[in-house]
C-alpha cells in the first residue's frame, strides 16, 4: 500500500531508486578519477566507460564535466563541513578554544588525505570554469565557513583582541573586505570592517600553509609539515587570544 498519513515522506519508486543508484556511482567513479589522475585527468567519456554506459547516456544524469564537476565540488565541502563539525562538537561546548583548535586541525588533515579533492575545492577554479554564483557547491562551501565564523564571532562578542581602525584601511582593501562578508554570510552585528581584515589575514595565512604541505611546495626541505603548521597556529591564535595547546597524539 502507498497510503500514507499527512507529514510522512512518499516512498521513492523504483525508477527513483535506480537513478539516485547511478547519480552516486557516477560520482564515485568520477571520485576515483580524481585521484588517480588530478580535476584536469576527469572526462564524461572515460567515467561513462568505467561503468558500462555510453557518454549519451551519461549526459541523462550531467549535461557536462562543468556539471558533474560542480557535484563533486558540492559533495567534497558537505565531506570536508561534517569532519570539521564532527571535530568541534566533539569538545565541551563552552571550550571555544579547543574548539577552536580542533576544527583547524581537522581541516588540515582532511586536506591533506584527500589531496585531490581539495584541489578541486581551492586550486582549480578558472574563468572558463567557474562555479555558478546559485549553485549547490557554493552553497556547502558557505556551510563549511559558517563553523569557523561562528567561532571567530565569539572571540569577537568576547573582545579577545583589538581590531584596526576603518579608516586605517586603504578604501580598495574595504571594498574587498565587504565583498568578503557579503560573499561568506559573515554580516553578524560584530563583523566590522576590522574584523574582516583580522579574519582574512589569519584565513589567508593558514590556508596558505595547508596549500602549501597539500601540493608539497616545500618538500625539498621539510618532510613533515605538521611543526611548521603547529608554530603558524600557535602564532596565529596567540594574536586573538587564543589559548594554544598541542596535539594530543
Amino acid at each position: 500500500m502507498y497510503a500514507h498519513e499527512a507529514g510522512t515522506a512518499t516512498p521513492r519508486t523504483r525508477r527513483e531508486r535506480l537513478r539516485e543508484a547511478t547519480l552516486t556511482e557516477i560520482k564515485e567513479t568520477a571520485r576515483h578519477h580524481l585521484a588517480e589522475h588530478g580535476p584536469n585527468g576527469v572526462s564524461l567519456r572515460a567515467v561513462a566507460r568505467d561503468m558500462g554506459m555510453t557518454a549519451p547516456g551519461l549526459y541523462r544524469y550531467f549535461s557536462s564535466l562543468d556539471d558533474l564537476m560542480t557535484a563533486l565540488r558540492a559533495d567534497f565541502f558537505t565531506e570536508l563541513s561534517q569532519t570539521v563539525t564532527r571535530a568541534e562538537e566533539g569538545v565541551d561546548r563552552d571550550d571555544v578554544d579547543g574548539r577552536i583548535l580542533a576544527s583547524l586541525r581537522a581541516f588540515r588533515s582532511w586536506a591533506v588525505t584527500h589531496r585531490a579533492e581539495f584541489a578541486l575545492l581551492f586550486a582549480s577554479s578558472t574563468p572558463e570554469h567557474p562555479v555558478p554564483h546559485d549553485s549547490a557547491a557554493l552553497e556547502s562551501g558557505r556551510r563549511f565557513a559558517a563553523t569557523f565564523l561562528t567561532l571567530f564571532d565569539r572571540l569577537l562578542e568576547e573582545r579577545r583582541f583589538p581590531l584596526p581602525a576603518e579608516e586605517d584601511l586603504p578604501p580598495a582593501l574595504v571594498r574587498q573586505l565587504v565583498a568578503f562578508g557579503e560573499q561568506t554570510r559573515f554580516t553578524t552585528p560584530n563583523a566590522s570592517i576590522g574584523a574582516l581584515r583580522v579574519l582574512t589575514s589569519c584565513w589567508v595565512r593558514l590556508y596558505g600553509l595547508v596549500c602549501m604541505e597539500v601540493f608539497q611546495h616545500l618538500a625539498f626541505s621539510m618532510e613533515a609539515m605538521e611543526p611548521m603548521f603547529e608554530a603558524e597556529l600557535r602564532d596565529i591564535l596567540t594574536g586573538l587570544g587564543v589559548e594554544y595547546r598541542p596535539p594530543t597524539h
